[in-house]
């Protein structure tokens, strides 16, 4: 099985907007948003250990 490990055109377009969207962000903001997306990540790979146990 081969699993992609890069980006599509539709996710390389979604960082480019995330990355002019942070550099105008203070350190404490930059900080917050770090820590909002780690949380989110989490979370998703809570859900996806989740479904493979229910497979």
């Amino acid at each position: 099985m081969d699993i992609p490990m890069g980006l599509n055109l539709e996710q390389e377009f979604t960082l480019k907007t995330y990355e002019a969207q942070v550099k105008n962000l203070s350190t404490e903001e930059s900080q917050e948003f770090l820590l909002e997306v780690l949380r989110q990540l989490m979370i998703k790979e809570n859900m996806i250990k989740h479904l493979i146990k229910q497979a």
